[in-house]
């Protein structure tokens, strides 16, 4: 899945007002639509951990289907009315040259939430009762009709990069959802629903444990316009801007090895004699997306990567050049978040989780008002750095608050060890 931005960008590059359509992309449409669907992001966690028998999954399925309903409601309305006016204007404060196209893409990808939360609940499912493989042929499902819907809008021509791109990922995620849709009906008639009926889910214990989970991903999804509204106040607005998707696409292929492994830690941990092959396994994960970051940002696969296949123009590329370098850290940093974040939810106390993004939102802010405040740094870096050493703030206090149930874990398994044979 972490192709899909840089792919997106790619081809968008290519066709005409390649500046304007991955500002408008990037800026504008990106940031809206994540920051709309975020409610629905953590499904797949609670999923994975409560979707344990018929009665538990058809109750999460009718929470599911009407909160996307709604969330779907909210992105056709703010793309359809002045709403998108007055966020693109007055919040985002965007180049006034890119709000029509984005306008446009945001509407294309109305499918967009309801989509991505059909199928992150049932890809919980399926990873709970032992089908991830499921899961990762739905991403080739997803990718290759990406790439196909690409490759086709570019050789017909004569379609705005960004209509092409959104159409492109609209459909992608349209057709993983349904793939998956399909592949998790056996696995619920054979396994979910022969399940022993466990203690009912009462509403009130499942607000308490999804609604720190929900703010989570909205305060980190939050990052996305909050970075382009202080890129769009600072240097270099537009070049930013059309940076921004390109370079945070290539980042976002380093930090998806760390996102499942959130999944891993809630799967594994209570089996006993995880919890030091799952720090083991987390550290080497670290060391080596950063390493693996590296190779690119210092060599000249960075200037390949940014000038040829992405095909950005040159004052573009060496802007996206050093600001992948700064964001060096941020993949590992991400490996190690998601440990600390599993083991929190494993333990249900996912206030902590919420507080971590508030941490990385107080430090981001703090850097780009500064970068706002001084108005002579071009935003793209500024934005970098918000995010690099926000990213360092939540780290650090996830580990404070997983401290506890990390301890009881390898208290447990050290106690199994000590049994007599």
């Amino acid at each position: 899945m972490g192709v899909e931005g840089p792919a997106i960008s790619a081809i968008i590059a290519r066709l005409a007002d390649p500046e304007i359509n991955l500002a408008a992309y990037g800026g504008i449409v990106h940031p809206l639509m994540l920051l709309i669907e975020s409610p629905i992001i953590m499904l797949l966690s609670a999923s994975t951990a409560l979707s344990k028998d018929k009665a538990t999954y058809l109750k999460l399925y009718r929470f599911m289907m009407g909160f996307s309903a709604i969330l779907t409601a909210v992105h056709f309305l703010v793309a359809v009315t002045p709403l998108f006016d007055w966020v693109a204007h007055t919040l985002l404060d965007s180049p006034p040259e890119i709000i029509d196209p984005a306008r446009i893409g945001m509407l294309i990808m109305t499918p967009w939430t309801w989509s991505i939360a059909y199928r992150r609940f049932h890809q919980g499912v399926l990873i709970r009762f032992g089908h991830p493989r499921v899961v990762s042929v739905g991403t080739m499902v997803r990718l290759g009709t990406l790439v196909v819907l690409l490759l086709a809008g570019y050789a017909i021509g004569g379609m705005a990069g960004i209509v092409v791109g959104t159409i492109a990922e609209a459909c992608a995620v349209v057709a993983e959802s349904a793939f998956i849709g399909w592949r998790v009906r056996p696995v619920l008639r054979q396994q979910v629903f022969l399940q022993p009926e466990a203690e009912p889910l009462q509403w009130p214990v499942f607000i308490r444990f999804y609604v720190p989970l929900m703010m989570t991903s909205f305060l980190t999804l939050v990052w996305n316009p909050m970075g382009s509204a202080a890129m769009g106040r600072m240097m270099d607005p537009i070049s930013s801007l059309a940076a921004w998707p390109v370079v945070f696409g290539l980042i976002f292929i380093f930090r998806s090895v760390g996102n499942a492994l959130n999944e891993v830690v809630i799967s594994l941990i209570d089996q006993h004699g995880s919890s030091r092959a799952l720090r083991d396994f987390s550290l080497y994960l670290a060391l080596g997306v950063l390493l693996s970051h590296l190779a690119i940002a210092v060599t000249p696969l960075s200037e390949v990567y940014f000038r040829v296949i992405s095909a950005l123009k040159p004052e573009l590329a060496d802007l996206a050049q050093l600001s992948f370098l700064i964001a060096a850290p941020m993949p590992a940093m991400n490996v190690l978040i998601n440990y600390f974040q599993g083991a929190i939810v494993t333990g249900k106390r996912t206030q902590g989780v919420t507080e971590s993004v508030a941490v990385f939102l107080v430090t981001a802010g703090v850097v780009l008002g500064y970068g706002i405040w001084r108005g002579d740094i071009t935003g793209l870096y500024v934005g970098m750095v918000a995010f690099t050493l926000g990213s360092l703030t939540q780290m650090l206090w996830l580990w404070f608050r997983s401290r506890p149930v990390l301890e009881q874990v390898r208290s447990r398994d050290q106690a199994s060890l000590e049994l007599p044979a």
